[in-house]
């Protein structure tokens, strides 16, 4: 596993959840919990996201796997895009127009 500098997951998790709240609870439901009622980015490396989901009043720590590769900054803004859309399909609801 690598990580990416703290200020790239600041920046990152930051702007998902400032900007992106929704997303990230359809990417937790889709491939973590279909039962989540809130969820957070609280993190990202070469393999995964992470966030902190709370289902049934309880919160836990949920890593989902990136679809493809991440080995850079930009990587990862295709790869949320990537999963966020994927989620949708799985969950078979409209992407919201970003």
């Amino acid at each position: 596993m690598s990580s990416f500098d703290d200020a790239v997951v600041a920046a990152v998790t930051g702007h998902m959840n400032g900007d992106h709240a929704d997303d990230n609870l359809t990417i937790v439901r889709a491939y973590a919990d279909p039962g989540a009622t809130s969820a957070t980015m609280t993190g990202l490396d070469t393999e995964a996201g992470e966030w902190l989901a709370v289902v049934d009043g309880a919160e836990r720590t949920v890593r989902v796997p990136w679809l493809g590769a991440v080995t850079d900054r930009a990587s990862i803004r295709v790869e949320v895009v990537a999963l966020y859309q994927a989620a949708c399909e799985r969950l078979g609801v409209e992407p919201a127009g970003h």
